[in-house]
């Protein structure tokens, strides 16, 4: 785009503006999506505030460093016809900055009403708005744009639809039996393998090639097997020792004790999950702006940086930290009531959800899922257990977002198109 000896001024304070924009959209996701990802442990008390934020520190990471890379080229590459920019590249790095800062904006107001919204709405919509505003309705990839609109809809009812399916397993396999306690002893080790099953075949079958490590096939089933059987070992032993320590206390107190410490790990999962899938929209733009500067618009959508990824995932982090407390008493508390066995169907169903479109290159709304999954687990003891006002406002909440932060987008790109002819070139 520029000759590295006349403008290297200007691409710095592009490359800086750009990382402190990413970097406040990482920080509103962190503020409502990994809020709202959390909500059900903290909900039901099986993780405090200050925990829940240290497991999502180590697990956003984890899954952003190894899975995020797949959603980052989705929405670099899908969403746009970054092509069309040959020759343009000035109004595609301004256009990506303006998207990242919009949807930023959007994600802000909806965090401070505790409204759980999506961020990848949000900087779809965002670019959407840019590219229609300044290539046209070509521009815009509408064909590869449609399965993921169809997977808005579909995700909030697949997290449902899965938590409940959990919850069900847990209900009548579990609460419900003559001998709750030995039941227990029987179901736990196999939701744990469970658990543990899908978690290596997400990592190891594709995510470790961020760290080129490559299993075979015989490694593969061998460790699909190995991990997830001895965890399934450890949790019989947990469980029993745990049943003999409290036989004589009440059967459903020691359940929800037991899952309790479950749900620890899905909020594992659930982090893990929420990186690998959401990390991707919020440094996509970052990663295009930077390809953009370094090789021109040709080599938009190649891997991003590592340093990259971390940017958005610490910026997540920190979002959560300062500023996601609302939006986690949305869905741990408001939306219905949340107790372990709950809380565990829930986010083991959404994270499965999740990590699932996230391996397929999907960008779908962790918000989505994990609201799906709570007013799922929510309505089998029926609609009078859900707060419908409360679920009517989120619902209003994700249709503006993507008109809204497509206007926004489109009014900051004129700005800084503005600002830029006027005080730069």
């Amino acid at each position: 785009m520029v000759g590295t000896s006349g403008r290297v001024v200007e691409i710095n304070i592009l490359i800086a503006l750009t990382g402190v924009f990413g970097f406040y959209m990482a920080w509103n996701i962190g503020a409502n999506d990994v809020a709202n990802a959390m909500g059900t442990s903290v909900g039901s008390k099986a993780l405090s505030y200050r925990n829940a934020i240290i497991v999502a520190a180590i697990f956003e990471f984890l899954g952003a460093m190894l899975i995020g890379g797949h959603n980052t080229a989705t929405i670099q590459s899908r969403i746009l016809d970054v092509s069309a920019f040959q020759g343009k590249e000035i109004d595609l790095i301004l256009g990506m900055m303006a998207a990242m800062l919009a949807s930023g904006i959007f994600n802000h107001f909806a965090t401070a009403r505790g409204w759980p919204v999506s961020t990848t709405h949000a900087i779809i919509g965002s670019l959407a708005g840019f590219g229609l505003t300044v290539g046209g309705f070509g521009v815009v990839k509408w064909s590869s744009l449609s399965p993921i609109v169809m997977n808005w809809f579909i995700s909030p009812l697949a997290g449902g639809i899965m938590a409940a399916l959990i919850f069900t397993l847990i209900l009548y396999g579990i609460i419900r039996r003559r001998d709750p306690q030995q039941a227990m002893v029987q179901i736990v080790p196999i939701l744990v393998f469970m658990y543990l099953l899908v978690i290596v075949l997400e990592i190891f079958f594709k995510g470790l090639e961020v760290i080129n490590i490559h299993p075979n096939a015989a490694e593969l089933c061998t460790l699909a097997i190995v991990i997830p059987l001895t965890g399934a070992i450890l949790a019989r032993i947990l469980v029993r020792r745990i049943v003999k320590k409290h036989h004589h206390g009440h059967s459903r107190r020691r359940i929800e004790r037991v899952f309790s410490v479950l749900q620890v790990m899905t909020a594992c999962y659930m982090a893990f999950a929420h990186g690998a899938s959401d990390v991707g929209s919020a440094i996509a733009p970052v990663s295009s702006v930077l390809i953009t500067l370094r090789h021109g618009v040709t080599s938009v959508g190649e891997q991003v940086s590592p340093w990259v990824l971390a940017l958005g995932a610490v910026g997540i982090i920190a979002g959560l930290a300062t500023f996601g407390a609302k939006c986690m008493a949305t869905v741990g508390k408001a939306i219905t009531g949340v107790v372990p066995t709950r809380g565990f169907a829930a986010e083991f169903g959404a994270a499965t959800v999740v990590l699932l479109s996230a391996k397929l290159g999907l960008p779908l709304s962790t918000s989505h899922v994990i609201v799906g999954a709570v007013v799922g687990i929510g309505l089998m003891r029926g609609f009078q257990a859900v707060n419908m006002k409360l679920v009517r406002e989120v619902l209003i909440g994700w249709v503006i977002t993507v008109p809204i932060s497509a206007l926004i987008a489109i009014a900051l790109y004129w700005l800084m198109k503005w600002i830029w002819i006027a005080f730069v070139v």
